[in-house]
C-alpha cells in the first residue's frame, strides 16, 4: 500500500509540476516583453528630439534633390534651335538651352557638318575622353554604306538596331542603333538618308538618352 501511495502521490506532484513551468515561462515572457516595451519608450522619450531631426533632414534632403531635378528640367525649356545649311537640307535639330554648341562646315571633308553640343561649355572636341551630349554630322556617303559600317556590332550584339521614322518628317524611314556605339561609349545614334548623303545624329552617354530620345529626335526636321 505504501507504494501505491508513493506513486500516487509522485503522479499528483508531476501534475502540479507542469502547470507551475508553464506559469514559470509566461512570468518570464511577459516580464522580458514588458523590459522591452519599457526600454524602447525610454529610448524613444529621451532621443525623440534626435529621431524627429534625423526624420526632417532626410525628407527635407529628398525634397532638394527632387527640387533640383525639376528645376534642372524646367531650366532646358524654352529649346534653342540649329539650322544646316540648305544645300544638305537644312537640317534643323532644337535642344536643352542649356547647352551650347559647336558647329563646323566644310565641302571639302567627309563630313560637310561637324556638330557637338554639350551643357553650358562645349569642351574641346579633340579630347577622346569627353563624351559629348549631342553629336550631328551630314556625311558625303550614301545611307546604305552608313548602316552597313555598324554591321558588325549589329550581328556581336554590341547595338541593337530599329527602324526609325522622325516625327516631323514621316516620308523617310531611317535606322536607329542603340547600345555601344563605340569602345568606350554607350548611347544612341541615328541613321538616315538625305538625298545623296547620309544626316548621323547620335549621343555619346546614356547619361544624355532620355534628352536624346524625348527632346532632340521629336523635333528633328529637314527636306529629304
Amino acid at each position: 500500500m505504501s507504494g501505491m501511495s508513493q506513486r500516487l502521490q509522485d503522479g499528483f506532484i508531476n501534475r502540479l509540476l507542469l502547470p507551475l513551468v508553464v506559469m514559470v515561462l509566461l512570468f518570464f515572457s511577459v516580464g522580458g516583453f514588458a523590459l522591452w516595451a519599457y526600454v524602447g519608450r525610454e529610448d524613444y522619450k529621451n532621443n525623440v528630439d534626435a529621431k524627429i531631426a534625423v526624420a526632417v533632414a532626410a525628407a527635407k534632403q529628398q525634397t532638394q534633390a527632387t527640387d533640383a531635378a525639376t528645376y534642372a528640367e524646367e531650366a532646358k525649356s524654352p529649346l534653342k534651335t540649329w539650322t544646316g545649311p540648305s544645300q544638305y537640307g537644312s537640317l534643323k535639330v532644337q535642344y536643352p538651352k542649356t547647352w551650347s554648341g559647336y558647329v563646323v562646315q566644310s565641302s571639302t571633308s567627309q563630313a560637310v557638318v561637324d556638330g557637338y553640343f554639350y551643357p553650358d561649355v562645349v569642351p574641346s572636341v579633340s579630347d577622346q575622353s569627353v563624351s559629348f551630349a549631342l553629336r550631328i554630322q551630314v556625311v558625303n556617303q550614301a545611307y546604305d554604306q552608313a548602316v552597313a559600317g555598324f554591321q558588325p556590332q549589329v550581328k556581336s550584339g554590341a547595338l541593337t538596331a530599329h527602324p526609325f521614322v522622325p516625327a516631323k518628317v514621316p516620308s523617310v524611314t531611317g535606322t536607329r542603333l542603340d547600345g555601344q556605339i563605340s569602345t568606350n561609349q554607350q548611347g544612341s545614334i541615328v541613321i538616315m538618308p538625305v538625298r545623296n548623303l547620309t544626316i548621323e545624329i547620335w549621343t555619346e552617354s546614356n547619361d544624355y538618352l532620355n534628352d536624346f530620345s524625348n527632346t532632340i529626335l521629336p523635333n528633328i526636321t529637314f527636306a529629304p
